[in-house]
């Protein structure tokens, strides 16, 4: 779905995984520095949306998802996951409550699946869910923003800022007073900087919830059962995960930021090493410079200098081995 505000000055469209949005506005740094001050905001309207209503709906979500939502108050921003059977990550799911309604925004492209899934498991309960993506367009505004929030609007509000469920017909209207627009670019540098995963990208048809320290931030131990919670009480309880999320400083000299599934060896064995991970985002910060995330084997040491491709890189822990 292509966003309007692909019409403003020095609009650059991105590319997948998220086309339909602007990846930037002409001046990356720029926009980053004003995300990290607290102005501007970020079109997300290509992301899917989903309203889940009905009197059970907490409940009935509590039972699919690895998050504690059955006493879920009225505005408070959640986030969980939907897990295979083995315990490998299928959907990421961004919640509030609104008191009478569920809202929750997933990666762009997603919500037909995620659709399809929990239209499956409502059997009696009394609960509706409906695809709203077309009505409606997720923006994001920065912590510490002061821009004002149309009334009624539906507000998720994080440490990192707020979503807000806008009519996708006032996008272009709440450009024109909330401005600088700033692209998807810069809010993925913050992103990676911030060390939080995205499904897809730091994701692949076997990643766990541990390899990307998801476990607390989206998924409660304490709670009842759920598909896969076999798996996460396991690799918590007795055992390590294969893999685990790192930081890496890129070689700045390099021009090329390594892309999306780079192979990530040991710097000591060269280009023809043998593969321990993968680049799952790369990034230009306006600080640190060029920056990712990988995902590599648990038993790297966490002292080793690492090649991304060709590309010289130190890692920071962020999963504990």
């Amino acid at each position: 779905m292509k966003s309007p505000l692909l019409s403003l000055p020095g609009a650059v469209p991105a590319e997948a995984p998220d086309e339909g949005v602007a990846a930037h506005y002409g001046d990356l740094f720029r926009e980053q520095r004003a995300l990290a001050d607290g102005s501007g905001f970020v079109d997300l309207s290509h992301r899917g949306v989903l309203a889940v209503s009905g009197p059970e709906r907490l409940s009935w979500l509590h039972l699919l998802i690895t998050q504690h939502v059955s006493e879920l108050p009225p505005g408070q921003a959640t986030e969980a996951l939907i897990l295979s059977a083995h315990g490998h990550i299928e959907h990421a799911l961004y919640l509030v409550d609104d008191g009478e309604t569920t809202w929750i925004h997933t990666e762009p492209g997603n919500q037909g699946a995620l659709l399809a899934y929990l239209e499956s498991m409502k059997f009696f309960y009394r609960v509706e869910v409906a695809d709203r993506t077309a009505e409606l367009a997720v923006v994001h505004l920065p912590a510490g923003s002061i821009a004002e929030v149309p009334a009624d609007t539906v507000v998720r509000e994080t440490p990192q800022g707020r979503d807000l469920f806008l009519p996708r017909a006032d996008l272009e209207s709440f450009a024109a007073v909330t401005g600088p627009a700033v692209g998807i670019l810069a809010l993925e540098a913050l992103r990676v900087e911030a060390h939080r995963p995205r499904l897809g990208l730091e994701t692949d048809h076997r990643t766990i919830p541990h390899e990307l320290g998801w476990i607390g931030t989206a998924v409660h131990l304490q709670k009842g059962c759920y598909r896969g919670q076999e798996t996460v009480a396991r690799v918590h309880n007795l055992g390590k995960p294969p893999r685990r999320l790192v930081f890496l400083h890129l070689d700045g000299s390099e021009v090329h930021l390594p892309p999306h599934g780079t192979p990530v060896r040991l710097a000591a064995d060269g280009e023809e090493g043998r593969q321990l991970g993968f680049v799952t985002t790369s990034a230009r910060h306006h600080e640190l410079g060029p920056i990712a995330l990988a995902l590599v084997k648990r038993n790297v040491p966490v002292d080793a200098a690492l090649l991304a491709g060709n590309t010289a890189a130190a890692q920071e822990v962020v999963v504990e081995p």
